[in-house]
């Protein structure tokens, strides 16, 4: 059985503005890419988390059946997220440590729910970094930007 690797990432000008986001599956046989699929999206108006979230929730609910994964994501949000602070949130009522509303919560739910379909790994990588298949993701995320950023100039 291949080895399956999401590579996530998002993308946004502004904060909040226009973003995207974009996935790279990639099923291996040892070093040999056996198969490969990219996907792509975007807001007209969006936060850089809220499109690190998607990538990740996107790449996994691509998958038709349940699976094993290793998803790597350049943001220390998503995984911190995901990985950590999610089961504090759940128990709290979706709330932060210091009682506030958890930020983009629809979104975490979101994953969580796609994550407890597979047997997922997460992984960071530092982004910007030369990982090729983390920059193929971005460049992903830009194209996904792309129409909503042209919007904004209308």
């Amino acid at each position: 059985m291949p080895d399956l690797f999401a590579y996530t990432d998002g993308a946004c000008s502004g904060n909040p503005g226009p973003g995207g986001w974009g996935a790279l599956l990639i099923a291996r046989d040892g070093e040999a890419v056996v198969k490969e699929r990219e996907l792509k999206g975007g807001a007209a108006e969006t936060t850089n988390n809220r499109m690190e979230l998607m990538a990740a929730i996107e790449a996994l609910e691509a998958l038709a059946r349940p699976s094993r994964l290793t998803v790597v994501t350049d943001s220390a949000y998503v995984k911190g997220g995901i990985t950590g602070w999610l089961h504090g949130w759940k128990r709290n009522g979706w709330r932060t440590s210091t009682k506030k509303p958890v930020k983009n919560e629809d979104l975490w739910r979101r994953l969580d729910e796609a994550a407890a379909r597979h047997d997922v790994t997460w992984q960071w990588v530092k982004g910007h970094a030369g990982h090729p298949e983390n920059e193929r993701a971005d460049e992903l995320a830009r194209a996904g930007m792309k129409p909503f950023k042209a919007d904004r100039n209308t």
